[in-house]
């Protein structure tokens, strides 16, 4: 094979992760504070302000999002693959403490009501994103700490917001982004922040990749039980790494089976006053836009205390017709999804999966074929993931990877469909077939624009990257940044070759590619536009529009596939 140059290096980037992997292997706690100076000496993209006494607050608020509610009361975070691994390191009872969740993240965790967090990690990249947050976390919380001793806030009875934003030194605009992170609790939480300093220390229970695999292992045999479908070692498997709610609702349609009430609960309610929106759709009913609202005017019904009996329903009808979902699973928080394709009854489809041409829909009563769809993990979970799943299941049809990231030329809400992908942990760069082009989405997208024939780098976290190293990519025509898709080319490359996956060189996937490969991302980063960056702007109702969209190209593949329509 030819030898590939790294794309990017950056010495400052290195030695952080260097010096927290090296505390890490210490058997005792490791002060985050000891990580703090080389943190801001690698200048983050997402931590630009870390050296300044001024508040990065974007910084804090992308980190304390990711983070659990008790933070503010953490002091010790414990990471471990498994209920087992802490249990052998002195922790036991781990599961019976509280459950905690960020929102913005989705990881395993529990806290036990005083100063110790439990997180559970699913490979490497867990580590890579959890300590740059609680780097910037802490530091940004100390100086805040500091700001309030000088004002003499720590000395007053009872301050105002307006005394906290006064000492803070921020703006309306950026001091609105803590209120609207904490709502009714912005004061308590500031009050804790005046009230000490924050002084993170973090044990890494075990970091052998024989953990992380029985982690997997775990988490996959719990998903199989839980499902009961039969047969899964022997069937052949569309694998697909994307969400939870996008393919139910294409394929079972609850949604439409309660559309009046969902209706009904649009118009007293007004979720993010999207009445106006649904009007704006009723007279020229635009392709797959009233969908979409419906689908997401079903999320925000079942969350509200008036459509929560749907959870269990929808369930129900979803099972009748072979989709069968686990949503938390031991060891990971990355929901499966099995799709019996032989159950599924074609008048409950979204409209958008109809427009297949010459679809022989009785042939899918025949398939033996199963869609394995997990809720997307984190970096290089999705190669532990997909290298046991392919080694479980019978014959591989197709691999199709849905993901979010960043992007250096489109907006948030655009498609990118690349071909090369430059993986920073194996440092290969991969050049595959993507069975998607334009043509495969754009019809089904209203807010954006899909550029297909794109450069991928996928990176190794959030933080870990500064704007030297994202514009050395850039300048070799690299505009696709995400974390998923060069963890599962290095597990796809397992799957079809003798041999692990190599290292810094440039592979070439389509010479032996046996099947369908697929990797579809939409833009929710624009990290080079001060109009939208950090990720601090949630999609929301919007966000349906590229979701949906790459969804819909994705089963219209596969069951083009299934009735004939192509032959992979």
């Amino acid at each position: 094979m030819d030898r590939a140059i790294p794309v990017a290096s950056n010495e400052d980037i290195d030695l952080y992760m260097r010096t927290y992997y090296s505390l890490l292997r210490s058997s005792g706690e490791v002060q985050v504070r000891s990580l703090e100076e080389s943190h801001s000496g690698m200048n983050a993209s997402l931590h630009q302000g870390a050296n300044s006494d001024a508040i990065d607050i974007s910084a804090f608020v992308y980190s304390a999002m990711r983070l659990p509610p008790c933070i503010d009361r953490t002091r010790l975070v414990l990471l471990g693959q498994s209920a087992e691994v802490f249990s052998r390191r002195g922790y036991p009872d781990i599961e019976t403490w509280s459950v905690v969740k960020a929102r913005a993240r989705r990881r395993k965790m529990f806290f036990d009501g005083q100063e110790t967090l439990a997180v559970f990690i699913n490979s490497i990249s867990d580590v890579d994103d959890l300590v740059p947050m609680l780097t910037t976390f802490q530091i940004e919380w100390n100086k805040m700490h500091l700001k309030f001793i000088q004002y003499g806030l720590t000395r007053r009875v009872e301050p105002e917001v307006a005394d906290f934003q006064q000492a803070l030194e921020l703006n309306d605009a950026d001091f609105s982004k803590l209120e609207h992170m904490w709502g009714e609790t912005t004061i308590e939480q500031l009050t804790n922040i005046a009230r000490a300093e924050k002084r993170f220390a973090l044990k890494m229970l075990a970091g052998s990749r024989t953990d992380y695999r029985r982690a997997i292992q775990g988490w996959w045999n719990h998903a199989m039980r839980a499902c009961a479908v039969p047969n899964v070692h022997d069937r052949p498997v569309y694998f697909v790494s994307s969400n939870m709610h996008a393919l139910p609702n294409l394929l079972g349609g609850y949604a439409h089976c309660i559309e009046a009430e969902l209706l009904d609960f649009l118009h007293t309610d007004n979720p993010e006053g999207l009445v106006a929106e649904y009007e704006r759709l009723t007279p020229a009913r635009q392709w797959g836009q009233q969908e979409n609202l419906l689908y997401y005017l079903l999320r925000e019904y079942m969350a509200d205390s008036k459509g929560a009996s749907h959870i269990t329903e929808k369930i129900a009808h979803e099972e009748t017709y072979g989709i069968h979902s686990v949503y938390r699973p031991f060891n990971l928080d990355v929901g499966v999804q099995v799709v019996e394709l032989a159950k599924l009854d074609p008048a409950h489809f979204d409209a958008r999966l109809h427009d297949v041409p010459n679809a022989d829909w009785a042939r899918l009563k025949d398939s033996d074929a199963l869609i394995v769809n997990i809720d997307y993990p984190l970096g290089m979970a999705a190669y532990e993931i997909l290298a046991h799943i392919s080694a479980d299941v019978g014959a591989l049809k197709g691999v199709y990877v849905l993901g979010k990231a960043a992007t250096l030329n489109g907006r948030v809400g655009d498609v990118m469909i690349p071909n090369v992908v430059h993986d920073e942990h194996s440092r290969n760069t991969y050049l595959f077939n993507n069975c998607f082009c334009a043509g495969d989405v754009a019809p089904y997208l209203s807010f954006g624009t899909v550029l297909d024939n794109q450069k991928a780098v996928t990176v190794r976290g959030t933080f870990l990257q500064n704007r030297q190293f994202m514009h050395v990519f850039y300048k070799e025509g690299y505009t696709d940044i995400e974390m998923e898709a060069g963890p599962y080319l290095s597990a796809m490359y397992e799957n079809i070759s003798p041999k692990r996956y190599p290292v810094n060189e440039i592979v070439k996937v389509y010479a032996d590619q046996p099947y369908d490969l697929g990797v579809l991302h939409y833009v929710s980063d624009t990290p080079y536009s001060k109009r939208q960056s950090l990720l601090s702007k949630s999609l929301l109702y919007f966000g349906m529009d590229s979701s949906y969209a790459t969804a819909v190209a994705i089963l219209q593949r596969i069951l083009a596939l299934e009735t004939g329509v192509i032959t992979s």
